[in-house]
């Protein structure tokens, strides 16, 4: 024990002595660390507790030489699908007394992709890295530093990531709209430069509509966001046979393209059917058809499956393609946004 100025404090050495094992034994044990008996942790424990003894953040971190922190590389902060992951991240880091620290690198498209190694070494115990794709400046040098690592919508032989099946509710939300009776379904995509599940989305399309013996029709791209999806959604109308529905990769070109609908004096769900991707918390209000993800879920399963790697609590095989790989269900949520086709204004 040590005293100042007439307080008394514990230290790690007192809990140890009365608990009968060594320091390093209570450091693992308060921790959660692995390699601890079972009986060994809950005795330190209870010593620890009746003691009133608290680790202190610095003092671990030092012994370990971890940092404490865990860095998460996102393209964007400010949409919803990303801060929604970013709040699932951060209730798990915060339960765990992990610092977070966010690198927002922009557009896959045009950004250099992840922070340059040396912004990493030294400064983080581990990686989340969400939506990427996997060719990506740098992220094969990111694994290559050693650093655990988990992914949000990234697949990645032996790295834990956490994904939908995107071509799968692709092919739920094009496939609805057939189902409805619509025969000329349009599709607004997000980007030339496809990113992995831009694909695999694209591909769902492509297989719900050839699979009903239907011609895919050619995508307008809207950039995954509200504006563009307006944007996207006003070339569509241009055409000489604009479609009855459209399948939008993503709630927020869904928004945009219900706005430039309204915008023309055109009814969604009346005079055009839509269905999207995401599960948006607006969607509702908008009455909006779409396959939902759990995303803040995501966030949180990213999160557990880092912290797991990181304390040596999972056993991944490097040898299998699909180790890791966790696979997050999506529910289709119908709403006035999809009618029948017959319900529907021919606007060409």
């Amino acid at each position: 024990m040590t005293a100042q100025r007439g307080v008394v404090s514990i230290t790690i050495r007192d809990v140890a002595q009365a608990a009968g094992v060594s320091t390093a034994t209570v450091s693992r044990a308060l921790r959660g660390l692995p390699h601890v008996d079972p009986e060994t942790r809950e005795r330190v424990r209870r010593v620890a507790a009746e003691m009133d003894y608290v680790v202190s953040p610095s003092a671990s971190r030092l012994a370990s030489g971890r940092t404490g922190t865990v860095a998460v590389i996102t393209p964007f902060i400010d949409r919803w699908f990303f801060s929604t992951v970013l709040s699932g991240i951060s209730d798990v880091l915060q339960e765990s007394d992990v610092d977070l620290l966010v690198y927002e690198v922009g557009d896959p498209a045009t950004s250099p992709g992840l922070p340059a190694e040396r912004r990493l070494r030294g400064r983080v115990d581990g990686v989340i890295v969400v939506t990427l794709p996997t060719d990506a400046p740098r992220i094969a040098d990111l694994l290559e530093i050693g650093l655990p690592a988990s992914f949000i919508g990234v697949r990645w032989p032996g790295v834990p990531s956490v994904c939908i099946d995107d071509a799968a509710a692709a092919r739920m939300a094009t496939q609805h709209l057939i189902n409805l009776g619509h025969e000329r379904v349009g599709i607004l995509s997000g980007r030339p430069q496809a990113s992995t599940s831009q694909a695999a989305r694209a591909r769902g399309y492509t297989e719900a509509m050839k699979g009903a013996g239907l011609e895919p029709e050619e995508a307008a791209y809207g950039y995954f966001t509200v504006a563009g999806g307006e944007s996207a959604m006003t070339s569509l109308l241009s055409q000489p046979r604009p479609p009855t529905a459209v399948f939008a990769m993503s709630d927020d070109m869904a928004f945009g393209a219900i706005r430039a609908l309204q915008r023309h004096g055109i009814r969604p769900g009346v005079d055009i059917a839509i269905a999207s991707i995401d599960g948006h918390d607006l969607s509702e209000l908008l009455d909006l058809t779409t396959v939902g993800q759990p995303v803040e879920q995501m966030g949180r399963m990213a999160a557990h499956a880092l912290l797991d790697r990181m304390l040596g609590r999972d056993n991944p095989d490097a040898g299998d393609p699909d180790a890791g790989e966790i696979a997050v269900p999506t529910t289709l949520v119908v709403r006035g946004s999809t009618v029948p086709v017959e319900r529907t204004t021919s606007l060409g």
